[in-house]
């Protein structure tokens, strides 16, 4: 069997092999929203070679794997009804304005590539609870690892199913949704997807040496906070929803909080 570093390579190679072929759907349907369906099932893609190469599996590698399979499989598809039938996502047509002709070539690097070495990344504490064969039972930390995770996709199934539910509804339009979770979180689906990731680095850190993977959630955690989550997509909201500038001032960002007394 692999070893560590081997297997590891291997999911990047079949990660990347994988997501050109998703690059050169993108061509075809000029719309590199696609990447953003892949970004879940890939984790689901790296657990199972994951597991397929590993010399042995335990209760902890079949948990991760499927509590991985369960979390990625429900975003893909609620991103893919998100976005079917409304083209691509303005963020990918800025960067196609930007590189204007050279798009094409461009996006195979800075995004489905890009996407693919970041997941690849925020996977490590997967592949170290999937590969580690002590200690055999499960723990009180899997236990632990398992509350956060479960806790953090409770948040972010919530979270999405409000924001669709509010989104759909003609008389919402222009307006902020501030009840449910989006009452004490502006970002409750980003809380939700940064905390189950802790979980399962809570299982790997359950495992000799695998509390070594810590920087893999903490750049989900930036990721989410500062790059392509709440960040970006807040610049957005502040021009397009006129209420959302006081809706900044009396909820949390990003950590659940009972919400601020106006002002």
């Amino acid at each position: 069997m692999a070893t560590g570093v081997m297997t590891a390579l291997v999911g990047l190679v079949t990660l990347l092999t994988v997501l050109t072929l998703a690059w050169m759907l993108s061509l075809r349907r000029r719309d590199a929203s696609i990447a953003d369906v892949c970004w879940g099932l890939g984790f689901v893609l790296l657990a199972w070679v994951y597991c397929l190469l590993s010399p042995s599996l335990t209760r902890r590698s079949w948990l991760v794997a499927s509590l991985i399979t369960l979390w990625g499989a429900r975003l893909s598809v609620h991103i893919f009804r998100r976005n079917h039938g409304k083209g691509e996502d303005p963020r990918y047509q800025t960067m196609r304005a930007a590189h204007g002709r050279a798009f094409w070539w461009r996006s195979l690097f800075t995004v489905f590539w890009l996407q693919g070495a970041l997941l690849w990344c925020v996977a490590l504490p997967l592949l170290v609870a999937v590969r580690a064969t002590q200690p055999v039972a499960l723990t009180a930390v899997d236990g632990l690892g398992v509350v956060l995770f479960a806790v953090g996709f409770g948040f972010e199934v919530v979270g999405d199913y409000q924001l669709e539910r509010f989104t759909t509804q003609p008389e919402n339009r222009g307006r902020v949704l501030d009840t449910g979770l989006w009452r004490y979180t502006r970002h409750p689906n980003y809380f939700g997807d940064a905390t189950l990731w802790w979980g399962i680095y809570a299982m790997a850190a359950s495992t000799p040496g695998g509390w070594t993977t810590f920087l893999s959630p903490a750049l989900m955690l930036l990721l989410l906070m500062r790059v392509s989550g709440a960040t970006l997509l807040e610049d957005g909201l502040k021009a397009s929803k006129p209420g959302y500038r006081a809706y900044i001032t009396r909820t949390p960002a990003f950590f659940p909080w009972f919400p601020r007394a106006p002002r």
